[in-house]
């Protein structure tokens, strides 16, 4: 066996953005929610108060490699004026088991395939002529899937909250540097901003609901991505009564690992039979908002399935190691919200 191959973040970086992942991520879910293969129940490994790890694993049959990933977000490194996020993900041979190489992303290839569900989620639940998009949270998911949801519906507005007011300007100078044609604004109400929306994505690391099912109104899309284990919550349980359609990433794992979700259900104010599809259920058909007036809400924690998907597309491109064409702008991530100036 020979030795493993071993690529760092800032190749990796340079190899791969979300927009990369839209198709495959969608195929790996529709995979998953056919019943093919495995992605096991994240393991929370155990990290002081202050850090968060989690380790997620997944294999497909007929693929050449399955991958296992561990993912770590410490306050530390936060404080340091770094990346809060960092880890690696292991791709080993399908067949023998074998280690052949070791991705040390930094959390990049976990931020840009979450980031590919959401642009899913927007292009199968999103209303087509959605123009105001609201984005919670301040971090690299925030900025990621407000790049999402631009990318796959005619947004021209952008709404950013967050509870630090510096941390949203950043996000606001960083979104209107990718996309220009898009009006970002910070905003000081959550409340207002959901109301005025199309368009919601929630992206924190909140242990309180952020966003009242009473604000919600007909005809609105909800991506909540970030309350991704029992602890948090970004929606309160009256947004999960009052969806026409909620869609999951996984039957199975969402009620265990989204916190919110787990609340609502605990408070009745939905069952699991209420869930109405997995996202990877929605991918044939290709759009699955039925009416104007639907209230649509994606909770989404993640799949390990996800991690293969993005470990397949950029490990060729890093074996192949050919260069970008010059004047081409690295795909976004987190180092945009570290190197953009912020504006008010």
């Amino acid at each position: 066996m020979s030795a493993p191959q071993i690529f760092e973040a800032g190749a990796i970086r340079r190899a791969i953005g979300f927009e990369d992942l839209v198709d495959p991520v969608a195929g790996a879910l529709a995979a998953f929610s056919r019943g093919l293969g495995a992605s096991p129940l994240a393991v929370f490994a155990p990290a002081g108060p202050d850090g968060d790890v989690h380790v997620k694993s997944a294999w497909l049959p007929g693929r050449p490699v399955f991958t296992v990933k561990v993912a770590a977000w410490f306050a530390a490194r936060a404080a340091r004026g770094l990346p809060g996020g960092s880890g690696y993900v292991a791709v080993h041979d399908a067949a023998t088991g074998d280690l052949l190489a070791l991705l040390q992303d930094e959390h990049h290839l976990s931020d840009v395939r979450t980031a590919a569900a959401g642009a899913l989620a927007a292009r199968l639940l999103a209303p087509r002529d959605a123009r105001t998009l609201a984005v919670l949270g301040t971090g690299v998911q925030a900025y990621l899937q407000a790049l999402a949801a631009i990318a796959e519906r005619p947004i021209d507005t952008v709404l950013v909250w967050g509870r630090r007011a510096d941390a949203a300007r950043t996000l606001r100078a960083a979104i209107s540097a990718r996309a220009p044609r898009v009006t970002a604004t910070v905003v000081a109400n959550a409340r207002e901003a959901v109301r005025l929306a199309d368009v919601i994505v929630t992206a924190t690391s909140s242990r309180r609901p952020i966003v009242a099912g009473s604000w919600l109104r007909p005809g609105q899309h909800v991506t909540a991505v970030g309350a991704d284990d029992a602890t948090k919550a970004e929606l309160d349980p009256e947004c999960f009564r009052r969806a026409d359609l909620l869609v999951v990433d996984s039957r199975a794992d969402a009620p265990v690992h989204a916190g919110d979700l787990r609340a609502a259900l605990a408070a009745h104010a939905v069952t699991e039979a209420g869930i109405g599809a997995e996202l990877g259920d929605l991918v044939p058909d290709g759009h699955a908002r039925r009416s104007g007036t639907q209230i649509t809400v994606a909770r989404l924690i993640g799949l390990g399935v996800q991690d293969l998907a993005a470990a397949e597309t950029v490990l060729p491109r890093l074996t192949a190691a050919t260069p970008p064409e010059a004047g081409t702008p690295p795909p976004a991530s987190v180092l945009d919200l570290h190197r953009t100036p912020e504006t008010s």
